[in-house]
């Protein structure tokens, strides 16, 4: 999963700025993702992606870099 493609997805699903999703930029601090919108993020990603997001592993996404690891690592 290509990191534009993550981050389109996160500014259509939060409503934040482009330039604020980086790697290092934390879903709820940097990108004000209440626990709602994270709900709708892992929606959409599913959705875009076809990886499903175990709900376990959704507490330990708390970055835009902890997204596309965990898709990457979870692609088929």
């Amino acid at each position: 999963m290509e990191f534009e493609k993550v981050r389109d997805i996160i500014v259509e699903t939060l409503g934040c700025d482009a330039e604020q999703v980086k790697p290092e930029a934390t879903l709820s601090e940097d990108l004000g993702a209440d626990s709602l919108a994270a709900v709708e993020l892992v929606m959409a990603l599913e959705e875009a992606t076809g990886i499903a997001i175990n709900d376990t592993d959704v507490g330990n996404l708390k970055t835009v870099g902890d997204i596309l690891a965990y898709l990457e690592a979870h692609k088929n």
